[in-house]
Order: structure tokens, then C-alpha cells, then sequence
């Protein structure tokens, strides 16, 4: 697998030329630090934020009113490097993201949307229109706002897959990602926790998919008339009975991971579709932990990422 952590330090936006340390209110409710030179998050919204006391400043940090790069962080002394953007969040504003059921905002601002959706939720509505969905809750949250403000849909996480997913604010900027989604978007990695021990340390997956009327894929080896997926693989850790993988999208096929690691032995832990023995989550062992893209607005390259559940930090150890 290609050396991603590398390619990251290349590309990260939080390398560009440091700027000076200054606030602005980038939206209602939100107001925007840079940072300037490198330092623990605590220690920063104490000097910038030198009109409030300690424990103020503790409480806001604690209750997740505080974004680095449009993530949000609690702990107090998460690294800081010179350019990254520290966004602190009104109460309001915290308020209203926490209304949201199975997700979580990782960023947002005039352009785009970036959430943590949940495992078992939908990003859009299916056959029941009434069905809570990431769609119809994101809706609801920017109309809030201002009842003329939309969402569109960018791309679709499965039902049962967790982790980040993108959404539009305008109809304009969707159609931008879309048209050139492939050269837009720099980085898709996942983390899977699967059956089995994986003996490679990494490796590339090659196959053509293609779907029955089901709508279950399968996987040929050879150019069968399908589309070509390619998936690389890295093992982070794992056991006798799990093995936890850091995944990279070559292709954005549907179902390609589950079904390209189910061909090679090593089904997502709850994948019943796809061969799996065990259920240990109650859930699919398949989470979208980063996206990396050229942001439609800005032109700047941006990282969004999501933890990884601690459950499949757990059963891997």
C-alpha cells in the first residue's frame, strides 16, 4: 500500500505558510482561530480566548465546542501545528449539532457539509420516504438557519457503514464534485475489522464486479464485463480471530470492500451478505475514516476525519 501518512504531509493543508493568530466569525455561531506556532489545544484557547477563565475555557473544550480543521476534539492536550484553523462554537451552535440522531458534524461551512453518520443509518431515503435518514435531519438542520437553505446529496455511505460522508449546500457546488469526483478527491480510507487473521502486512485487491438482480456483487478475477475495483490494504493490528485493516479506495465500486475481502477469506466482521460467521458489533465492521479533497470553494486541499470505533479497537487488540 502506498505510503499514505507520507502523501499526507505533502498534501495537508495545515503545512501551508503559518499566519498570525487572530479570530473571525467565519459563520453565525462560530468564530475561527489560526494558529501560529505549535502548541497544545488547551493552552491555545487560553491565549486566545484570554476575556474567560480557566475553567470556562475547560468547559467549553469539554462539552465538544471545539473544532480543529473542522474536527471535533475534547482532549486538552491535542497537538497543535502553524495554519490549522481552531473554530470554537457557540453554545447555540453546539446545541443545534446535537440535536442531530446518529451523526455528528465534522465540518461545515457555505459550501459543503462533512459528517460522522452511524452505522444503521441511511444517507437518503429508500423505500420509506418518512424513514430518518442523514438527508432529511441535515435538512431540517440548515433550514433552522434559514428556511431557503438546501442539502444535496454528494456521494452515499451504506446503511450499515459509519464514518465520513460529504454533503452540498447548493446545487452548484454538488455538481461540481460530481462531475470530477475521481480527480477531486484525493484520498477515500476505510477501517475494517474482519474475520480472521491476514497473514500479508499489505497488498492490492484486483477484480471485476458485478451485480445480480438481488443487487448482491460478485467478483471475477478476470475482465468479465463487470467494473474493474481496486482496493489497497494495510494491516494495522489483530488476533487469532480478528484482524483490523486500513483500507484505501482505488475505485469507488459498490460493496467493493466487503466483497474483495470476502473473496480473499477475510469477511467484515457482520457481513452475513458477504460471508461473515460472527456479528460481534451488532454491526458492520466497516467505517469511512478519512476523505481527502480539493474543497470546491476554496480550491485548498482538506482532511476530514472520523475516529475509529472503539469496538474494533478492542476486538483487534
Amino acid at each position: 500500500m502506498k505510503n499514505i501518512n507520507k502523501r499526507n504531509r505533502n498534501r495537508n493543508p495545515q503545512h501551508r505558510k503559518p499566519m498570525k493568530s487572530k479570530a473571525n466569525t467565519a459563520a453565525q455561531g462560530v468564530t475561527n482561530y489560526k494558529v501560529e506556532e505549535p502548541m497544545e489545544l488547551l493552552p491555545f484557547l487560553l491565549k486566545v480566548m484570554n476575556n474567560r477563565s480557566r475553567n470556562s475555557v475547560k468547559s467549553i473544550l469539554t462539552r465538544g465546542q471545539v473544532a480543529v480543521d473542522g474536527n471535533i476534539y475534547t482532549k486538552h492536550n491535542h497537538p497543535l501545528t502553524p495554519g490549522q484553523t481552531v473554530s470554537v462554537l457557540s453554545n447555540k451552535e453546539a446545541m443545534r449539532r446535537s440535536e442531530l440522531i446518529d451523526m455528528t458534524i465534522l465540518h461545515e461551512d457555505r459550501d459543503i457539509i462533512v459528517i460522522n453518520k452511524g452505522a444503521g443509518l441511511l444517507s437518503i431515503a429508500a423505500n420509506d420516504p418518512t424513514e430518518l435518514t442523514a438527508y432529511s435531519q441535515l435538512s431540517e438542520y440548515v433550514k433552522k438557519e434559514n428556511p431557503n437553505n438546501k442539502i444535496f446529496v454528494v456521494h452515499r455511505l451504506d446503511r450499515d457503514t459509519s464514518g465520513v460522508m460529504l454533503y452540498a449546500k447548493s446545487e452548484e457546488i454538488k455538481e461540481a464534485l460530481q462531475a470530477d469526483w475521481k480527480n477531486i478527491v484525493k484520498e477515500r480510507i476505510y477501517t475494517a475489522l474482519v474475520e480472521g487473521t491476514v497473514e500479508n502486512d499489505h497488498g492490492t485487491l484486483s477484480s471485476w464486479l458485478t451485480e445480480n438482480k438481488a443487487m448482491k456483487i460478485y467478483t471475477s478475477p478476470v475482465d468479465n464485463g463487470g467494473k474493474h475495483a481496486v482496493t489497497h490494504y494495510r494491516k494495522v493490528r489483530g488476533n487469532e480471530n480478528y484482524t483490523l485493516l486500513e483500507v484505501e479506495l482505488e475505485t469507488g465500486r459498490k460493496h467493493q470492500i466487503r466483497v474483495q475481502l470476502k473473496e480473499i477469506g477475510h469477511p467484515v466482521a457482520g457481513d452475513k451478505q458477504y460471508g461473515a460467521a460472527t456479528n460481534p458489533m451488532k454491526r458492520l465492521g466497516l467505517h469511512a475514516t478519512t476523505l481527502v479533497l480539493v474543497h470546491p470553494g476554496t480550491n485548498k486541499l482538506v482532511r476530514y476525519t472520523a475516529e475509529v470505533p472503539p469496538a474494533f479497537l478492542r476486538l483487534s487488540n
